[in-house]
C-alpha cells in the first residue's frame, strides 16, 4: 500500500508487524527499508543512549512506523556498544563536530522521514510520531518541539539559557531569517528527507542547529512547532554556554550581511548626510551654530557608513550568505556595476571634489578671499574626494573577490 504526501512523494505503508523490542527497529541488514530514521549524535552518552533508544521502541510499538535508529558516534566510552546491543545502526564520522555528525548520518539514513535529537534523555523520543504527523500529512516541511512553549523540568535547563540565551537567540533568528519559531535551538525535529536536498547545510559545529532553521526560513520552508517536555539530562553536559552561544550569534550575523553591514551603513550614512547639510544651512542647536563641527562629524559618519555598506557587498560576493541582501544599492552594485563603471564613478567624484578645493585655493592665492579657512563646503568637497578614492579601490577589490564584477 502506498500514499502520496504534499511534496508529491510516494510513501510506502509504514506499518510493521509487532514483535519483541529487539525486532522493533530495522537493522542494517533488514530486507525492508525503514520509513523513519531517528538520528542521534553521541559523544560519551553511555548513561542515556539506551533509554533514548527504548523510548523510540515504545513509539514504534504504538505507531507501527518501520524505524531505524542511527547513532552518529564519536565516543570513548561504551556508547556505541550499548547502542548496537539495543538494535541501533552505529556510524562513526571521520571528522569531529556536532554538525558534521548529523550530516554524516544523514547521508546514510534510509528512511523517508528523519527525526533528530540528542541522546542524553532530555528529549522524549516516544513522542516522535507527534512531531512527524504534520510532516507526513504535508502541512509542514519541518516540525520542531518547542521547549519554551512546553514544560521544562526542574534542573533540565539553566535559568540563563531558559530566560536569556534561548529567547534572545530565537529573536535574532526570527528577525534576520523570518523563521517564526518560539524555540530556535530545540534539537528535537522532524522533517521529510527530501528537505535536505533543499537546504545547503555546511557547518560542522554547534551552529548547525541554527543553520538548519536559518536556511529553512530564508527559503520560505514551512516550519511548525508543538510543545514538548524537556527533561533533565543523564551524564555530563558538553555545552559551553558563552562559547557556543557566541558561535550561534556570529554565524547568524555573518550570514545576514544586510543586518551586519548594509543597514548600519545606511543609518550612519543618513545621519552623516544630515549633519553635513546642517553644517551648510546654518542650523543652530541651543543657539549655537553647528557649522564646520557638524560638517566634520557628518563627514566621518558618511565615510564609515559608506565603507560598512561596501562590506555588505563584499560579504555577499565572497561568502554567498544564507540571507542575501536585497536592498536596491547592493543589488545595483552587484548586478549592474563592473570594475570600469565603478572606477569611473569614483574618479568623477574625486574630480568634482578636487575642482571645488582647487577653486577655493585659487581664490585665496589671487587675493579674492583673505583667509583659506575650512568651511562646511570644503569638508563636503573633501568627503566627496575620499568617497571617490574609496570607490575606486573598492571596485578593484570587488573585482578581485568575484570575477563576475569584472565581466558585468
Amino acid at each position: 500500500m502506498t500514499s502520496t504526501d504534499a511534496r508529491g512523494t510516494q510513501s510506502v505503508d509504514p506499518v510493521q508487524q509487532p514483535g519483541e523490542p529487539e525486532s522493533l527497529l530495522v537493522g542494517p541488514d533488514a530486507d525492508v527499508d525503514p520509513t523513519v530514521s531517528v538520528v542521534m549524535p553521541t559523544m560519551n552518552e553511555e548513561e542515556g543512549v539506551a533509554e533514548c533508544i527504548d523510548l523510540v521502541k515504545a513509539a514504534v510499538r504504538q505507531s507501527g512506523y518501520r524505524t531505524e535508529v542511527v547513532i552518529s558516534d564519536d565516543s570513548t566510552d561504551r556508547t556505541p556498544d550499548i547502542a548496537r546491543e539495543e538494535g541501533a545502526v552505529v556510524v562513526e564520522p571521520d571528522e569531529p563536530g556536532y554538525g558534521y555528525a548529523y550530516r554524516y548520518a544523514f547521508a546514510r539514513c534510509r528512511g523517508e522521514y528523519i527525526i533528530i535529537g540528542d541522546a542524553d534523555t532530555t528529549y522524549d523520543f516516544e513522542q516522535f510520531p507527534r512531531l512527524l504527523e504534520q510532516v507526513v500529512e504535508g502541512d509542514a516541511d519541518m516540525v520542531m518541539g518547542s521547549r519554551l512553549e512546553g514544560d521544562i523540568k526542574d534542573g533540565a535547563m539553566p535559568a540563563l539559557h531558559e530566560y536569556v540565551g534561548n529567547p534572545l537567540l530565537t529573536k535574532f533568528l526570527n528577525v534576520f531569517y523570518g523563521a517564526g519559531v518560539s524555540d530556535a535551538h530545540s534539537g528535537f525535529r522532524a522533517f521529510h528527507a527530501d528537505v535536505l536536498d533543499d537546504l545547503d547545510l555546511e557547518t560542522t559545529g554547534m551552529e548547525f542547529a541554527s543553520e538548519m532553521i536559518m536556511d529553512a526560513g530564508a527559503r520560505d520552508l514551512t516550519i511548525k512547532e508543538i510543545p514538548i517536555t524537556y527533561h533533565e539530562r543523564e551524564g555530563e553536559a558538553t555545552l559551553e554556554s558563552f562559547r557556543d552561544g557566541w558561535r550561534h550569534v556570529r554565524f547568524m550575523l555573518l550570514n545576514a550581511p544586510n543586518y551586519l553591514f548594509s543597514l548600519p551603513g545606511a543609518v550612519l550614512g543618513l545621519a552623516g548626510v544630515s549633519l553635513l547639510l546642517s553644517g551648510t544651512t546654518g542650523v543652530t542647536l541651543g543657539g549655537v551654530s553647528l557649522g564646520t563641527t557638524a560638517a566634520i562629524t557628518g563627514s566621518l559618519l558618511v565615510l564609515v557608513g559608506y565603507q560598512a555598506a561596501n562590506m555588505g557587498v563584499f560579504a555577499t560576493l565572497a561568502s554567498d550568505p544564507i540571507q542575501r541582501p536585497n536592498d536596491v544599492v547592493t543589488e545595483t552594485v552587484i548586478r549592474r556595476m563592473n570594475l570600469e563603471r565603478l572606477s569611473t564613478v569614483g574618479l568623477a567624484a574625486f574630480t568634482v571634489g578636487a575642482l571645488y578645493l582647487t577653486w577655493g585655493a585659487i581664490q585665496w592665492a589671487t587675493g579674492s578671499i583673505a583667509l583659506f579657512a575650512a568651511t562646511p563646503g570644503h569638508v563636503i568637497a573633501l568627503t566627496v574626494m575620499i568617497l571617490g578614492v574609496q570607490t575606486v579601490f573598492n571596485a578593484f577589490f570587488m573585482s578581485a573577490v568575484d570575477d563576475t564584477v569584472s565581466a558585468a
